[in-house]
C-alpha cells in the first residue's frame, strides 16, 4: 500500500514498481498524466571484460584460486625475508601461468565479444512510421512491432499479435532454451490476430500490462487492452502468448510481435550462468589435496621451527663458529626471530606443492581447446561449422 502511494505521487520511479506498461508501436498517449519508464535496450552481452578493466578483475578471478594465492604468498615471503631459496625460483613459474592463463581468458573473451556483436548486429525488420523497417537486433526497444519470419530466431521476448494463419497461431521449438525439440503451439489473442498487414498494425491501438523480467521461462502474467471504435477490450496473457528469445519459428511464414522484454532483461539473459570463472570436477579435487598438502606444509614448517629452538636450547649448539650472530640479531624480539624462521622452514618446504603441475595444466587446457575445434569429428558439413569453445577450463568435462 505504501509503496503504491508513493508511486502516484511520484516518490517511486515507474522501473521498480511490479508491472511494466508497454504501448504497442510506442503510440503514447497524448493527454493526462504520463510517465515514461526505462526499459534495458536489446544488447546481449555474454563477455566478462573490457579493454580497461581486464587486467584489475583478470588479476582479481586468478589470485582468486587457492594454488595461485598460495604461490604469490610465497613468492611475497621470499621477497620480505632472508630465505634459502631465490625469489625467482617461485616469482618465474607463477608469472608464466599468471600470463599463460590471462592470454586464454582474454583470448576466449575476445571471441565471446565477437559472437555479441553478431548477434546484437543481425537484421530484423520492425514495424514504424508506417512501413517495415530493417535495423540491427541492437536497436530494438519495448513496444517495437517486431516481423519473424519462418526459421529465424526471435531477437527479444515477443507477446504474439499477429501470424500468416487465419487463426493467429504460430509453431516454435524451444531446443536452444530448455533443450525441448518438439513444436509449441501459441497464440494472439482474437482482436490483434486479424492485424496482418503493417498499415493494420500501424493503427493498432493496444496497451500490453504485465509482471517485470524474471527468470522462469513458462511463467508470464500479463493483459492486453484493445481499443476499438473508442471501446477497451481487456485480454488475459500467459506464457502461451509469450514468445521467447532464442526460441526459433517453425512452419509458419511469418508472425508479428510486440517487443516486452529486451536484451538483458529477457528470459533467456536472465538464465544465463555467472559470469565468474568455471571449475571442472579436476581442479576442485586439486583443489582438495592442495589444501591437504598445505596442512602437511604448515605443520613441518612449525614442527621445524620448534626442533630448531629445542636444539639450540643449549648454548654449545646455538650457533656454529662459522655463523656467529651479530649484535642486532642477539637483541632482537624472540617472538619475530621465531617467525622469521618459520617463514623460512615455509620457503624451503614450499615444493611439495609443485607449481609446475598448474603450468603444465594450463598450457594442457589452452593448446586442447584448439584440437577440438580442428577435430573433423566435430565438424558440421550442411552448416560449415566447427565445434565452439567458449571456455577451456571445463575441456575434461567432456569425456564425462
Amino acid at each position: 500500500m505504501l509503496r503504491w502511494i508513493r508511486q502516484q505521487l511520484g516518490f517511486v520511479p515507474p522501473h521498480q514498481s511490479d508491472t511494466r506498461t508497454i504501448y504497442v508501436a510506442n503510440r503514447f498517449p497524448q493527454h493526462g498524466h504520463y510517465i515514461p519508464q526505462r526499459f534495458a535496450d536489446n544488447r546481449i552481452i555474454s563477455s566478462k571484460y573490457t579493454v580497461w578493466n581486464f587486467v584489475p578483475k583478470n588479476l582479481f578471478e586468478q589470485f582468486r584460486r587457492i594454488a595461485n594465492f598460495y604461490f604469490l604468498i610465497i613468492f611475497l615471503v621470499q621477497l620480505m625475508i632472508d630465505t634459502p631459496t631465490s625469489p625467482v625460483t617461485s616469482g618465474l613459474p607463477l608469472f608464466f601461468v599468471i600470463t599463460v592463463t590471462a592470454i586464454k581468458q582474454g583470448y576466449e573473451d575476445w571471441l565471446r565479444h565477437k559472437a555479441d556483436n553478431e548477434v546484437n548486429g543481425a537484421p530484423v525488420f520492425v514495424v514504424r512510421s508506417g512501413s517495415l523497417v530493417q535495423t540491427r537486433s541492437k536497436n530494438i526497444r519495448v513496444g517495437d512491432i517486431v516481423r519473424v519470419a519462418k526459421d529465424e530466431t526471435f531477437p527479444a521476448d515477443l507477446v504474439l499479435l499477429s501470424s500468416d494463419r487465419a487463426d493467429g497461431t504460430c509453431h516454435i521449438t524451444t531446443a536452444s532454451l530448455d533443450g525441448e525439440t518438439n513444436l509449441k503451439t501459441h497464440f494472439s489473442v482474437p482482436e490483434t490476430s486479424v492485424c496482418q498487414s503493417v498499415s493494420q498494425l500501424e493503427a493498432l491501438q493496444a496497451v500490453v500490462e504485465c509482471q517485470q523480467p524474471e527468470a522462469d521461462l513458462y511463467r508470464f502474467v500479463g493483459r492486453i487492452t484493445v481499443t476499438q471504435h473508442e471501446e477497451e477490450i481487456v485480454r488475459p496473457l500467459g506464457p502461451e502468448n509469450l514468445l521467447l528469445r532464442g526460441a526459433r519459428l517453425k512452419n509458419t511464414k511469418e508472425i508479428f510481435g510486440v517487443a516486452v522484454y529486451t536484451g538483458m532483461e529477457s528470459k533467456m539473459a536472465l538464465n544465463y550462468k555467472c559470469k565468474s570463472q568455471k571449475r571442472s570436477a579436476v581442479e576442485k579435487s586439486m583443489n582438495t589435496f592442495l589444501i591437504i598438502y598445505l596442512a602437511i606444509l604448515l605443520f613441518e614448517a612449525i614442527l621445524s621451527t620448534i626442533l630448531k629452538y629445542a636444539w639450540q636450547a643449549e648454548d654449545k649448539w646455538d650457533e656454529p663458529f662459522y655463523n656467529q650472530k651479530t649484535e642486532q640479531e642477539k637483541n632482537s624480539s624472540r617472538i619475530l626471530k621465531f617467525i622469521s624462521d618459520f617463514l623460512a622452514f615455509l620457503v624451503l618446504y614450499n615444493f611439495i606443492i609443485p607449481i609446475s603441475l598448474y603450468v603444465t595444466v594450463e598450457m594442457q587446457k589452452f593448446l586442447g581447446s584448439f584440437f577440438i575445434g580442428w577435430d573433423l569429428d566435430l565438424y558440421h558439413e550442411e552448416s560449415d561449422q566447427k565445434a565452439q569453445v567458449n571456455t577451456s577450463d571445463l575441456n575434461e568435462e567432456l569425456g564425462q
